[in-house]
């Protein structure tokens, strides 16, 4: 399925998201707010470096619901583990952000994630 102009205006318009996950012990819905970034024509979720439960979650659980305002869009997260595609990403998101921190940080602890969609 090819993602619809106004599904991506949606997207482009929403930095701040939520995602309802599926919990990878318990099995329930998880429901969180995150930010949304774009980098490479792509949309990435993202956070500072450490261990996230929404990461662990989506890796054992791919399909996930992105909520926003108007709109809940069943996609998937493909957990981005490639050094070189993890230096990409993040070279574009992270000068991005002036409370970041440093670049080599995000790179060796932060999870990423592609959305994909279903």
């Amino acid at each position: 399925m090819s993602m619809t102009d106004e599904t991506r205006q949606a997207l482009d318009r929403q930095r701040t998201v939520e995602i309802t996950t599926t919990g990878r012990r318990s099995g329930r819905p998880k429901r969180i707010e995150i930010w949304r970034y774009r980098a490479a024509g792509r949309y990435w979720l993202t956070g500072s470096p450490g261990a996230r439960d929404w990461y662990a979650n989506l890796l054992a659980h791919p399909a996930f619901t992105l909520h926003l305002t108007d709109l809940d869009l069943r996609v998937r997260g493909r957990p981005v583990t490639d050094p070189d595609e993890r230096a990409r990403v993040f070279g574009a998101i992270v000068p991005t952000l002036d409370w970041a921190g440093s670049l080599e940080s995000w790179i060796a602890g932060s999870p990423l994630v592609e959305i994909e969609l279903a």
